[in-house]
């Protein structure tokens, strides 16, 4: 496996190494070596279908770190940068990630995650390092003009909660007060 580093700083791609033989392939995923710092200790796997937008999801009390791949299918996988004193704050980053193409995506602490599932059928492996908190979850819009995330899709298919989403300015004023 190896790393390599995207403009925002700590969020990092992993190309994963295929061993293909006869009887098909053996792909690794996750090495803890990757990630010294961080104890994952939750794995969820999603299906999604085609055109299905999940997200810009972050908790914002018990901060997670998530290492995301895809099992099956293609997604656009985007990381959105929400951490206080970051100088990158507020800026994305975009990714294909797809069974073939063997790329994984190391997301910090503190940055909100959301995905367009892109094939016919999408599995997605998260590897994170906190629980999930209901009560601590947020949504952002997907398509907040703020953000300046160009999608290559107009009308995709969203959860209840993602359709009642805070916007970009809604968020910073309600949880980026200084403490």
């Amino acid at each position: 496996m190896k790393e390599k580093s995207t403009p925002i700083p700590g969020l990092k791609i992993v190309q994963s190494k295929i061993y293909r033989d006869n009887r098909g392939l053996l792909k690794e995923i996750f090495k803890q070596k990757l990630f010294k710092n961080d104890d994952f200790i939750f794995n969820i796997v999603s299906c999604s279908k085609k055109n299905v937008i999940r997200g810009f999801h972050i908790q914002t009390k018990f901060k997670q770190a998530k290492y995301v791949s895809v099992l099956k299918g293609a997604i656009l996988d985007v990381a959105l940068d929400l951490r206080k004193r970051s100088k990158t704050f507020g800026k994305h980053f975009k990714i294909m990630l797809s069974a073939d193409n063997n790329k994984s995506v190391f997301l910090p602490a503190g940055f909100a995650h959301g995905f367009l599932a892109l094939g016919k059928e999408n599995i997605v492996n998260y590897n994170i390092t906190n629980y999930r908190s209901a009560k601590h979850e947020v949504s952002l819009v997907w398509n907040d003009k703020d953000l300046k995330i160009k999608w290559p899709i107009k009308k995709p298919i969203l959860s209840k909660k993602d359709k009642t989403a805070l916007t970009f300015s809604e968020y910073k004023r309600l949880h980026m007060k200084k403490k």
